[in-house]
């Protein structure tokens, strides 16, 4: 529809089907090869079967664009080993991502907070212990808070817990103190008698929650205080929903995150995958944030400090 004109699917990824349409093509004409993780070259570990699968693709093009941001924390071989192969260079999404991430990560106009939600703390306790020297404060929602909690002593029954990673959990809120950097818990949660749109569910505040219910959502005193410690931000990034948002019953403190976060005057980032989803699922549109990323995995291990294998290639001279 963009291009007004037919774009040819390949049957194959980098095989002869690959190769007679890239072949064929004429000057401005535009063909689509097969989803690349239909190869398992694509995701190996062997070095040495990913660059047969990006020697394979090298042959097909005289450059290459990487333009896939939510990919280039991936080590595979369209997106690492290809590029050194042929002229490269970062596309317009990557550049744009780059940047606003570089904004999160030097110098960020203050306060600067964070917004972290989501099913498990294993998947961000390494971002929140980078962004220790860089948030003033963090707001821990969703599935992960109840790990959390229970590390400060609360009762938080069927919910969703990591129970092997409360020492860490606590090294990291005593840490947090002794910076000086403010973490932000639920303070009611809404307790469900089963994970189901349809399951019964009451109030508790975080003190009195019942060892058989399971929390699908923030409270309406969690929300109020969100709203609040969010009024005054300069600078938010938000990554993980605060509750099962699929279930329009428990979608109200995600609903009540990216409210108030749509409210925050200077830099808003939704950092990409389930995030994103739910804003757009909510029905806000993408001009109440400063960027929406595409890149969930990709934007949380940039914050962590990590290289991201995607970028690095991108970054060599080519």
């Amino acid at each position: 529809e963009l291009l007004g004109g037919e774009v040819t699917l390949a049957g194959d990824v980098a095989g002869p089907a690959a190769a007679g349409v890239a072949a064929g093509l004429a000057d401005g004409q535009v063909a689509m090869l097969e989803n690349v993780r239909f190869e398992p070259a694509e995701t190996s570990k062997d070095d040495g079967q990913r660059a047969g699968l990006a020697a394979r693709l090298a042959a097909l093009a005289q450059l290459y664009v990487g333009d896939g941001f939510g990919a280039m924390h991936r080590r595979h071989a369209s997106v690492y080993d290809l590029p050194a192969l042929l002229p490269h260079a970062a596309g317009y999404l990557v550049l744009a991502e780059v940047a606003v991430l570089r904004r999160l990560t030097q110098d960020p106009a203050r306060p600067y907070v964070v917004v972290l939600g989501g099913a498990k703390p294993s998947d961000k306790l390494a971002v929140i212990e980078n962004l220790l020297d860089k948030a003033d404060r963090l707001l821990i929602v969703g599935g992960m808070s109840y790990t959390f909690l229970k590390a400060r002593g609360h009762e938080v029954g069927h919910s969703l817990l990591e129970a092997d990673k409360i020492p860490q959990v606590t090294a990291v809120l005593a840490e947090a103190a002794r910076r000086g950097v403010e973490i932000v818990l639920p303070v009611d949660l809404v307790g469900a008698t089963g994970f189901a749109p349809d399951a019964k569910h009451e109030v508790y505040p975080v003190t009195a929650f019942p060892a058989d219910r399971e929390s699908l959502d923030m409270g309406p005193a969690t929300r109020a205080l969100l709203a609040d410690k969010l009024a005054d931000a300069q600078t938010v990034f938000w990554n993980g929903p605060a509750g099962v948002f699929e279930f329009p019953a428990f979608a109200l403190g995600t609903r009540a995150v990216a409210e108030a976060i749509s409210r925050v005057g200077g830099l808003t980032v939704v950092g990409g995958g389930d995030s994103a989803a739910a804003v757009r699922a909510l029905g806000f549109s993408g001009d109440a944030f400063t960027h929406i990323s595409t890149g969930g995995g990709a934007s949380l291990e940039y914050l962590e400090g990590m290289e991201l294998p995607g970028l690095a290639a991108l970054e060599d001279a080519g």
